[in-house]
C-alpha cells in the first residue's frame, strides 16, 4: 500500500485480485449507467476557488456527525456481499473505520452478521436495514441490531425494486446464482489470493439471514428468499412501525427529492441521506450532487443531510460539503480498498481521502469543517449544469 497516491490506484489492484463477478458488482450500475456516470461528471464540474496568503497553519478535519466525534466528515457507507471482496470483508473494513475515528453501517445484505461484525470490532457501529416483506424478520433484525448496540439505523427507501444491473447477470450474480459457469472458473483460478482467502473463511453467505429463517441455508435458498422479499408496498407509513422497534437514532437513505425530504423530516429522523444508491437503481435518475443544494435549502436546518454519490477523493467530500453536506458516505471507494489489501487497504483509503482533504481545504484559504461553503467554489451556478436554489 506505501506506492498508493489516489483512490484510482486502489481501483486498479482491487480489479487485478478480485474475480470480475464480484468487481463489477460494485463497479458498475444498472441499465445504461447514465446516472453512475453523472454522478462522477457533475461532480467534476465544480471548479474551487483558490485562495493565497491565509494563514492555514492550523487546519482540523475533525467534526460531529449525528451528535459523535468523528475525526472528519465522512462514513462508510453500507455495501451488499462487502464479504466476498475480500474474506471476512466487513469485519476488516469496520476495524478501518474504528481505527479512523469514523462510522462504519453494516449492510443487511452483508456476508458476516451483525452478531459476527459486533464480536471482533471494539465499538459500536451503523446497521443499515431493507424492509422485507416478513415484517416478523425484519422486526427480528431490529432487534437484533439493538442487541449488537448498534449506534443508528440507516433505513434504505430507494430499494422497493431491483434495478437491472446488466453486469451482474451476465457475470452469474442471478437468483439462483449461476457463478460456476466455465468463465468464472477460469477467472477464480487467476485471483489465487482471493481463492485462498475464501477458503479460509466459513463466512460465504448472507450472515443475517442463513440460519434465522427455516429452510433458508444454502446460498441459492437465501438468494431466492431475499429476491422475494423487497416490498413495493412500502410507504412512509411503515417508518412509524419501525420508530416504535428502534429506539435509537435513524438515518433515511436514498432521498433524490425535495418533497421526499420534507417527508422525511416529519418522521422525525435525525439525519437523511441525498442519494442514488450509487447509481445501481433509477437510471437516468439525476446525479446526486446536483440535487443537494435544494434539498439543503428547504430542509438542512431542520435535520442533518448526509451525501453518497460519487465520491473518489478528498476533492469530491470538500464539493459536497461545499454545497451543504454535513458529512458523507463512501461506497465503492473503500471496497476499492479491501479488495486491493483488507483492512490495509480501507485504511489506506481513508489515508489517502483524509489528506486530500486537509491540502484542497488549505488552498481554499479553510482551516475547519465548519467554515466549508459556498465560497470555496467558483461561481458554479453560471457554468455547470448543478440546480441553483430556489429563491
Amino acid at each position: 500500500m506505501k506506492d498508493i497516491t489516489c483512490i484510482e490506484d486502489l481501483r486498479l489492484i482491487h480489479k487485478r485480485r478480485v474475480p470480475k463477478a464480484f468487481f463489477d458488482y460494485v463497479d458498475r450500475g444498472s441499465y445504461a449507467e447514465e446516472t453512475l456516470r453523472a454522478n462522477r461528471s457533475d461532480m467534476e464540474r465544480l471548479k474551487f476557488r483558490q485562495r493565497i496568503l491565509v494563514d492555514i497553519a492550523k487546519r482540523e478535519l475533525d467534526t460531529t456527525i449525528l451528535g459523535e466525534q468523528a475525526s472528519m466528515p465522512l462514513i462508510l457507507a453500507p455495501v451488499g456481499s462487502t464479504g466476498m471482496q475480500y474474506a471476512d470483508g466487513e469485519i476488516h473494513a469496520c476495524r478501518a473505520a474504528q481505527a479512523a475515528g469514523i462510522p462504519y453501517t453494516l449492510s443487511t445484505m452483508s456476508i458476516c452478521s451483525i452478531e459476527d461484525v459486533a464480536a471482533h470490532v471494539e465499538k459500536p457501529f451503523w446497521f443499515q436495514l431493507y424492509v422485507m416483506k416478513d415484517r416478523g424478520f425484519v422486526k427480528a433484525l431490529i432487534e437484533r441490531a439493538i442487541a449488537a448496540k448498534c449506534s443508528a439505523l440507516v433505513l434504505t427507501v430507494d430499494l422497493q425494486v431491483i434495478g437491472q444491473r446488466h453486469a451482474d447477470i451476465k457475470n452469474g450474480l442471478t437468483v439462483p446464482p449461476q457463478l460456476l459457469k466455465l468463465k468464472n472458473i477460469i477467472d477464480f483460478a487467476t485471483k489465487p489470493g482471493w481463492v485462498s482467502g475464501m477458503a479460509r473463511t466459513k463466512r460465504r453467505n448472507f450472515g443475517n439471514i442463513a440460519g434465522h429463517l427455516p429452510g433458508a441455508q444454502d446460498l441459492a435458498s437465501v438468494s431466492g428468499w431475499v429476491a422475494s422479499q423487497f416490498d413495493p408496498s412500502l410507504n412512509w407509513k411503515d417508518i412509524e412501525w419501525i420508530r416504535s422497534i428502534w429506539p435509537g437514532k435513524l438515518v433515511i437513505k436514498g432521498i433524490l427529492d425535495v418533497a421526499d425530504a420534507r417527508e422525511a423530516v416529519k418522521t422525525g429522523a435525525e439525519a437523511l441521506v441525498v442519494s442514488n444508491h450509487g447509481g445501481r437503481q433509477l437510471d437516468g435518475a439525476p446525479s446526486s450532487i446536483s440535487v443537494l443544494p435544494d434539498i439543503v435549502q428547504d430542509v438542512g436546518s431542520q435535520i442533518e443531510v448526509l451525501f453518497d454519490g460519487g465520491i473518489r477523493s478528498g476533492q469530491d467530500l470538500m464539493r459536497a460539503l461545499a454545497l451543504g453536506a454535513k458529512s458523507c458516505m463512501i461506497g465503492r471507494a473503500y471496497i476499492y480498498g479491501l479488495g486491493a489489501g483488507g483492512q490495509e487497504g480501507v485504511a489506506t483509503a481513508l489515508d489517502v481521502i483524509g489528506k486530500e482533504l486537509s491540502v484542497t481545504m488549505g488552498l481554499c484559504g479553510v482551516n475547519r469543517i465548519a467554515d466549508i461553503d459556498r465560497r470555496v467554489l467558483t461561481d458554479y451556478l453560471q457554468t455547470n449544469a448543478i440546480s441553483s436554489p430556489r429563491s
